[in-house]
């Protein structure tokens, strides 16, 4: 009976280490007698003891390898140092376990050799400007190699491109003219698109004021027009309107003097008066003193007189005169 509660106690004790719970996202590749036997997933197993046991414990999740940098030689010659990362998946646990010995390991070979492949058929200035053609490249060369390992890569990713110092210093230079070319061809620009403005403003200026003038001299000119027409319209008025008034020859004989008087009021003017209305305006002169309607003040004879100093006329002189006097009696 004691012998029999032990060999109980000892079967419980097997079962209870062989139990196996394997978490989630993780896989793990069991051995019978060191030969595979099957792969658990997630969840609770019972391992026979002493003749199973698990050969390698997998995840499933994404992984990152973040790789050393790598020395690599350019087309051109330039040595430069390139930091890698692989994004992978483990897609047969089986093959992961038993394609190869250490896999991270070779693919971290692997990823180096094709690195100095890709770039050694390319320049430095080439390499650095094509970062996703060689991430594509390296994808497609690592997932197909890696197809017996288990592994499905899924990104390649070129962290860090390091140049050699020289190199460095003669890019650094190389941007620096770069940025000081454009930034000269931009003031050339701004320069340039400021004088067109200006002229452009100058030109809008000189034609509104070239309009401006055009519209005042037009003004100017109605205006003037207008005046004129308004002015000959009331003499005409008036000439109408003297005629419906029945006015004799003496009227328009008095409008003929005071024309006359008008036209006389300047210093250097000089009138030719017709015969026929010298004659005309002597006999008006003789009517009205006839008459009694001429200047009717008196003359204070008693007071002095002054005597006036004689001024020279600025039109004719003195023979000028009495040939004109003579004229106008005789006529």
């Amino acid at each position: 009976m004691p012998v029999l509660i032990t060999i109980l106690v000892i079967i419980l004790i097997a079962i209870a280490f062989g139990i196996r719970i394997v978490p989630q996202g993780y896989v793990y590749v069991i051995e019978f007698l060191g030969k595979y036997h099957a792969t658990w997933q997630a969840g609770i197993h019972v391992m026979i003891p002493f003749l199973q046991r698990v050969s390698k414990k997998v995840s499933l999740k994404e992984q990152v390898a973040d790789f050393p940098p790598q020395d690599v030689i350019t087309k051109d010659n330039v040595i430069m140092k390139i930091d890698t990362v692989v994004y992978f998946k483990v897609q047969d646990p089986k093959l992961y376990a038993y394609g190869a010995e250490r896999p991270i390991l070779a693919l971290e070979n692997l990823t180096a050799t094709t690195l100095r492949n890709l770039v050694g058929e390319l320049e430095l200035d080439q390499t650095l400007t094509s970062r996703d053609n060689i991430n594509s490249k390296m994808r497609v060369i690592l997932d197909e190699a890696t197809d017996p390992w288990g592994i499905k890569v899924g990104r390649v990713e070129l962290k860090n491109i390091i140049p050699p110092e020289e190199i460095q210093r003669s890019m650094e230079k190389q941007m620096k003219a770069e940025r000081d070319r454009r930034e000269t061809l931009l003031e050339a620009e701004g320069h340039k698109q400021a004088s067109i403005t200006r002229a452009e403003g100058d030109k809008q200026a000189l034609v509104l004021k070239a309009e401006a003038e055009r519209d005042a001299q037009i003004a100017r000119a109605t205006g003037q027009a207008e005046s004129i027409r308004l002015v000959y319209e009331a003499e005409a008025r008036g000439i109408e309107m003297l005629k419906s008034a029945n006015m004799d020859e003496r009227v328009l004989l008095i409008k003929k003097l005071e024309a006359l008087e008008k036209m006389g009021d300047g210093r250097a003017t000089k009138i030719v008066v017709p015969t026929d209305l010298a004659s005309a305006a002597a006999d008006l002169t003789f009517k009205t003193e006839m008459l009694g309607f001429g200047e009717s003040t008196p003359i204070d004879k008693s007071a002095p007189k002054k005597e006036t100093p004689k001024k020279e006329d600025p039109c004719c002189s003195d023979a000028e005169k009495s040939a004109t006097t003579r004229s106008l009696a005789e006529a």
